[in-house]
């Protein structure tokens, strides 16, 4: 099946993440290893639109393995959305030959990839996001190191933390979900983590860093999500302004637990990718290539369970609203009772993981 492929393209769209640099090497060594030549679309679609490519041999992607971001650069292009814009970008790929795409990014990243796959251009999606926000996927390229990121950051937030006795509101990137927020809490030994996947009880979280200020307790870490909007900054001044009365009232400036508001904000998505990152872009790159050549299209490569497999990008997308509760009217006709079943498991599973994950963190928090 490989000959009927000349030449394909490959792009990085939405927010960049550590690891799409890994996973565009990937698939231009292996779409050249079977003898089809690669483009590179400088921007996204926009790059599509207005023909913005280079041509990735072998060596052009040597060493492009460890840099965080992407050298192919990305865009929102709503200008693809348009059917204008679709038409220059079909035109663009014809005039370059080019037989297929391979679409890095996140859910917006697949809604171009369907449109494309639906005008006969096969294309295959790869979810790179640092948000982890793709349901269908256990991982996406980029989450662990934006993990790292934080963790290492909060690290040495302590550590002024520990010296004056104070707490640390930390707000991370996550856009609506509440993974690395939850995941980084755990790991850098939080008082706290508030995410939207789960009730927060504000009170009980302060009554516990006064408990613990009691006890003796220096430093104090509270992470947040951002899909928890306009609430970090305020709980901050409430956890500072509480304890200082409190101090007031018992004539004790130590039970004053001090407290800084840190939005740690873009930082966390840059960075080298982490070996896990390196790996999961790399076996999904190949993956993604050998499900072009195959003759497939209108796929997302997705990991679960350690293993690499591939679901319509429609599975992923209605999956994706099922969970985020933003399903409309007769999305789930398309699909067998088996499938929505399948589906409907795995959300449960998600809310069960976060609500288990949740209670095991404030069981050993403090």
């Amino acid at each position: 099946m490989a000959a009927k492929f000349r030449k394909i393209g490959v792009l990085t769209s939405g927010g960049d993440s550590p690891g799409m640099n890994a996973a565009v090497r990937a698939v231009a060594r292996e779409a050249l290893s079977h003898g089809v030549e690669v483009m590179g679309i400088y921007g996204g679609y926009r790059g599509m639109i207005y023909d913005e490519m280079i041509e990735l041999t072998s060596r052009e992607v040597s060493n492009k393995i460890t840099l965080g971001g992407t050298f192919l650069y990305s865009d929102r292009c709503l200008e693809f959305k348009e059917e204008e814009g679709m038409r220059k970008a079909i035109e663009t790929l014809k005039r370059h030959e080019i037989d297929g795409v391979v679409a890095i990014g996140g859910d917006g990243t697949f809604r171009g990839a369907t449109d494309l796959s639906a005008r006969g251009i096969p294309t295959i999606g790869i979810p790179g996001t640092i948000d982890n926000d793709i349901t269908a996927t256990d991982n996406t390229i980029g989450f662990d190191t934006a993990m790292q990121t934080v963790l290492e950051c909060v690290d040495r937030l302590r550590d002024t933390c520990e010296s004056h006795a104070r707490c640390n509101v930390v707000e991370v990137m996550g856009r609506g979900a509440g993974d690395i927020a939850l995941n980084t809490a755990i790991a850098c030994g939080a008082v706290a983590a508030i995410i939207p996947e789960v009730e927060f009880d504000e009170k009980a979280c302060i009554e516990r860093i006064i408990k613990l200020r009691r006890e003796g307790k220096r430093n104090f870490i509270v992470i947040v999500s951002e899909g928890v909007s306009g609430y970090s900054e305020d709980f901050a001044k409430k956890i500072n302004n509480i304890t200082k009365e409190l101090a007031e009232n018992e004539n004790n400036d130590r039970m004053w637990v001090e407290t800084k508001f840190v939005r740690l904000a873009h930082v966390v998505r840059g960075g080298s990718p982490t070996l896990s990152d390196r790996l999961l872009a790399t076996k999904m790159g190949v993956r993604a290539v050998d499900e072009l050549l195959a003759g497939n299209s209108d796929l997302v490569v997705c990991e679960k369970a350690g293993e690499i497999v591939t679901v319509e990008i429609a599975y992923s997308q209605v999956l994706d609203r099922m969970y985020k509760g933003t399903l409309k009217d007769g999305m789930l006709d398309r699909f067998s009772p088996e499938q929505v079943e399948e589906m409907r498991r795995l959300i449960e599973e998600k809310k069960q993981y976060f609500k288990d994950t949740y209670t095991m963190m404030e069981r050993i928090s403090g």
